[in-house]
């Protein structure tokens, strides 16, 4: 690896971890990214960032271990020489109706979605600390986590716990210069969404939104690396929603009448 500043994004093979993974690159930054062990998608996108003239280094491993977690940040360590960024981005998502919901369903979502986060999180932060070395981390949280939106309500708490942590350990965190935000997105057009919804769901459905469509992953990306950048040096503790409004798409008005 170079000189420069080193990233670490989990879930990078493809979606928002991708777009954060790409932007960052453009950024100037050098990447090691991950995906879970099974991924068909990693290794594309580390020659992605190869071709924009960053290096990189893909790490399968299963985040949701906190064995894994271990794993991969040492590895990590190795093929940087060290971390400068985290974009922790793990998640775990199955839509259900509350009363029908498998507890073993909800720990699972709170296991990949909270405490994923808590896993890498400290781990990066020990590294930084270990160093005396400033740093930045950034957690893809969801607008769902302020949202009560319905057969939602494991990943919704998940993402409200992880933007809660995420305020306390900035706190915690700026005395030795790591700085801790998270980015909200809204309704991202991933390929996760396309394997839940049609072409014509996704279309119709992005019309509603107040600028007419869904967010794209290097949307978010951008604002991955603005938090990244030394221009948000001054921000800590702070939730970001990328979202196109979608929070409040259903407070316009229309004509003299306010939207269903």
């Amino acid at each position: 690896m170079t000189s420069s500043r080193i990233a670490l994004v989990t879930g990078a093979g493809r979606g928002i971890g991708k777009g954060c993974a790409l932007e960052l690159a453009k950024a100037g930054v050098d990447l090691v990214i991950n995906d879970r062990p099974e991924s068909p998608d990693l290794e594309q996108t580390a020659d992605e960032i190869r071709a924009l003239g960053r290096e990189c280094h893909a790490v399968p491993a299963n985040v949701f271990e906190y064995a894994e977690c271990q794993r991969l940040v040492s590895a990590a360590v190795d093929a940087g020489g060290q971390i400068d960024i985290l974009v922790s981005n793990p998640a775990y998502s199955r839509r259900g109706r509350f009363l029908d919901y498998p507890p073993e369903e909800f720990e699972q979502t709170i296991q990949g979605t909270l405490t994923s986060g808590f896993y890498l999180s400290q781990l990066v932060a020990k590294h930084l600390v270990e160093r005396k070395a400033p740093g930045k981390i950034v957690f893809i949280s969801s607008v769902q986590a302020e949202l009560p939106i319905g057969l939602c309500s494991a990943y919704g708490a998940a993402k409200a716990g992880l933007n809660h942590m995420m305020r306390s350990i900035s706190v915690e965190l700026a005395e030795h210069g790591i700085l801790v935000n998270a980015i909200e997105p809204g309704w991202i057009d991933t390929p996760g969404e396309h394997a839940t919804f049609s072409e014509e769901q996704i279309r119709e459905e992005g019309k509603k939104l107040p600028l007419g469509r869904l967010g794209l992953p290097e949307e978010i990306g951008k604002a991955a690396a603005f938090l990244c950048s030394s221009d948000a040096d001054y921000i800590t503790g702070t939730v970001l929603p990328v979202d196109g409004g979608y929070r409040y798409k259903d407070c316009r008005v229309s004509g003299d009448r306010l939207r269903p």
